[in-house]
């Protein structure tokens, strides 16, 4: 198969815009760091509303389409809440990030938000400034990547800052490598972000309307609910 078939595929799936979004930063970093390897709908979301919770934030998403409140949960707020894994723990749960040189999910999180507080970064107000600048993008993702197994493939960064609002950015994790490759179109993760760019781009012309990376990569995502 071609890259075409893949487009053809892609477009029965419909890509819609996403409708709605964490209202924290913090939030997005809690589910990045343990949607790798987890089940979303039965583990991370409820976990991420947990830690809401504890805040007394009884709703951490908001339309995508509306204005970003202040933020209930800046990261500094977080550390303070949480100052050690063992605190975070108790809201969440053991996991590691990986099974080969991997850390608690619950000292990665805190590790990212420090990261992201030392370069400026406290909140989802400041995230745009920071994608926007090449330069301090490119350091504090190389920072982040540091982080004990994180992996070589930047796929808990990528969605990082697809949950924190950008709609340029894919996670080219394994389900998205699978369906690529149940079409005709094995790639490695570096290539299905291209692949996904273009095939993005190609959309846009042939539906007459704006068709993201992110979009494609959340309809794919939405097939594993499919009988």
């Amino acid at each position: 198969m071609s890259f075409s078939h893949v487009v053809e595929a892609l477009a029965a799936l419909d890509p819609q815009p996403r409708e709605r979004r964490w209202s924290s930063l913090s939030y997005c970093v809690i589910d990045a760091v343990w949607s790798i390897s987890a089940r979303y709908d039965e583990v991370v979301a409820p976990l991420v509303r947990r830690v809401a919770e504890r805040n007394n934030d009884q709703h951490p998403s908001v339309a995508a389409t509306a204005p970003l409140p202040p933020d209930p949960l800046p990261l500094q707020a977080l550390l303070d809440r949480y100052p050690s894994a063992a605190t975070l723990r108790a809201d969440t749960n053991r996991q590691l990030t990986s099974t080969r040189g991997g850390i608690r999910k619950t000292d990665a999180a805190l590790r990212y938000a420090g990261i992201l507080i030392d370069h400026d970064v406290p909140d989802l107000s400041a995230v745009p400034r920071i994608i926007g600048d090449c330069r301090r993008f490119d350091e504090l993702n190389k920072a982040l990547a540091a982080v004990p197994g994180e992996g070589s493939n930047g796929v808990r960064r990528g969605y990082l800052w697809m949950l924190a609002g950008s709609d340029d950015l894919s996670k080219p994790d394994r389900m998205i490598l699978r369906w690529l490759a149940r079409h005709g179109c094995p790639a490695n993760p570096a290539e299905a972000r291209g692949i996904l760019q273009q095939a993005a781009q190609e959309l846009t012309r042939r539906l007459h309307r704006p068709v993201t990376p992110w979009m494609i990569d959340h309809s794919i995502w939405l097939t594993r609910r499919q009988p």
